[in-house]
């Protein structure tokens, strides 16, 4: 839940002001626990948040204003509750103890929803190993151990007296040549409704997701398309909750089921099948295709990365740092975004560990000590370091690799993405806007284009020591990702086709090497996470260098 930058004006056209006394600190100051904000962005939206507050203390004096009445309490109570939040997370112990408490929480809740699912999936008494898998995958998405949805399927199998069940064991006998008085069993259509029917605590409020999901995953067991299975989802909950059934989609029906529903909504239920339902074929306008696994971490599972695969530094002084697994929408679909940013691609990520700098001359002149005679003239051993190409990075990550004993790399182009504008898709590494000097490097007043910006001082006019801005990292704690110097990424350049992806990885030999970041001589436009750029391989310049990451082992 980003902060909006600039926060609107009006209540009605922003929800979360209503969080003000909720009981998660981290959403009190429109924060959230999973991004792990640091103290600089506690501060900044403490302060943005009670400015918002100040400024509608007027209304109190206008009991008959619409949005004194909609705020009404928190005109009064909203300064004390945010300086408590403030207060609360600023305190490294305070924080550690919520932050526990809050993790235990969302397994509580990640608990109840893995029992609801595992209800539907014992419906009948069997639970099967492609149920029980689905189950286990889910669970570990909401952060579950195995040991406690192990725990909780035992106790669930010993209520009910349910036992599982093999496909073996399940494998159907030959079909007769004529329909018997079981063979509506064998039909995948009325088989769904009838373990839909068995899951008697299902209900509209109760159909979450994940849960439609898995229930979908079910339906194409038995042989449906996922749209067949959704028609019936929806049929089984208008018909619980009295609503009339609406006919289902023909074109998502095979022939002798859709002739059979019609039948059975007529003049009640279907008559037998005169031989076996086959698996239907997929609609015409929806192609059954693979998908790619997809990645879909909760907060619980993100802390678990996190302990699991602590930050560490290297014996070159490189600070690595964790990004945990997640979603995000890759490009821009915004007015100033490049044809090469669209569409907009859902990607998900598996964490890895990158670079909180990048690599600096002092660090790269240890793999390559006659590169010293290359730094730019203003530069001394803090700063980037640049004149490299895209092969000199890889291989100095080669030389680090065998140093160090553990796989380093460039980023993809994904994970630079991801690792710069986090879970709440920001536009820039900090947030929404570029209005200050102290977030960036870029072509400030200092500088002499054509394209500057005559009112921001950043401070340096050519490279900047890493880590000269603090307040404009990344939601995982990643500095200098806009500006100071372009950044070489592992991919070359490839069109975003809008569909889903998880992992991505471009073309590893073209033309076109993507590097990412903005530099000190961009305008603050090419600074945005989604601005994409390349050259040749072989390029070098006085704004380009690289940041490496480091693969989680295990």
């Amino acid at each position: 839940m980003a902060l909006p930058n600039p926060i609107p004006d009006n209540p009605l056209r922003w929800d979360a002001w209503r969080n003000y006394n909720s009981e998660d600190y981290y959403a009190r100051l429109c924060l959230s626990f999973d991004t792990r904000p640091s103290s600089e962005q506690i501060e900044e939206n403490c302060r943005q948040l009670l400015i918002w507050w100040q400024k509608k203390l007027p209304l109190k004096n206008q009991p008959s204003n619409p949005l004194a009445q909609i705020l009404r309490a928190g005109l009064d109570e909203a300064p004390a509750y945010l300086a408590e939040a403030r207060t609360k997370l600023l305190d490294p112990s305070a924080r550690a103890a919520f932050d526990q408490e809050l993790q235990k929480k969302i397994v509580e809740d990640g608990l109840m929803e893995f029992k609801k699912l595992l209800a539907f999936a014992v419906g009948d008494k069997k639970l099967r190993e492609e149920d029980e898998a689905r189950l286990f995958e889910r669970g570990r998405q909401w952060g579950l151990s195995q040991a406690s949805m192990q725990e909780t399927i035992e106790a669930e199998l010993t209520n009910l007296g349910a036992s599982r069940v093999t496909a073996l064991s399940e494998a159907p006998s030959p079909a007769p040549p004529q329909a018997s008085a079981g063979s509506e069993a064998k039909d995948p259509f009325n088989e769904f409704r009838r373990m839909l029917r068995l899951a008697k605590s299902l209900d509209g409020e109760d159909m979450t997701d994940d849960r439609r999901d898995m229930l979908c995953d079910m339906g194409e067991n038995l042989g449906l398309t996922g749209g067949q299975a959704e028609d019936l989802i929806d049929e089984y909950l208008e018909e619980v909750s009295g609503t009339p059934i609406s006919a289902p989609t023909p074109s998502r029906l095979s022939p002798s089921a859709g002739a059979a529903s019609a039948r059975a909504t007529a003049s009640g239920p279907a008559r037998p099948l005169s031989k076996p339902v086959k698996k239907p074929e997929a609609s015409p306008s929806k192609p059954s295709a693979p998908k790619e696994p997809t990645i879909q971490p909760s907060p619980v599972s993100r802390a678990h990365e996190r302990q699991m695969y602590p930050n560490f530094s290297n014996s070159i002084g490189m600070e690595m740092r964790l990004i945990t697994s997640g979603s995000f929408q890759m490009g821009s679909a915004e007015p100033d975004a490049a044809p090469q940013e669209q569409p907009v691609t859902p990607v998900s990520i598996s964490c890895f560990f990158m670079a909180r700098f990048p690599v600096t001359n002092a660090q790269y002149e240890i793999f390559d000590p006659s590169h010293r005679t290359k730094r730019a003239p203003w530069a001394n051993e803090n700063h980037p370091v640049v004149y490299v190409n895209s092969r000199d990075a890889e291989k100095f990550c080669g030389w680090l690799s065998s140093k160090q004993g553990r796989k380093y790399r460039l980023p993809t182009e994904a994970e630079w993405e991801y690792a710069a504008r986090g879970i709440d898709n920001r536009i820039f590494p900090w947030g929404e806007k570029l209005d200050a000097g102290h977030l960036a490097n870029f072509a400030d007043k200092r500088t002499s284009f054509v394209w500057r910006d005559a009112v921001i001082d950043d401070g340096f006019a050519e490279t900047a020591p890493v880590g000269s801005y603090p307040r404009g990292a990344s939601p995982f704690e990643i500095e200098d990702m806009a500006g100071n110097v372009f950044e070489w990424c592992l991919d070359c350049f490839e069109a975003y086709k809008g569909k889903e992806r998880v992992n991505p990885r471009g073309v590893a030999a073209a033309h076109k090497r993507m590097y990412r970041g903005g530099s000190w001589k961009s305008r603050a436009g090419n600074l945005r996470t989604a601005a994409r750029n390349f050259n040749l391989p072989e390029y070098l310049s006085n704004d380009v260098g690289f940041r490496v990451v480091c693969e989680c082992e295990g």
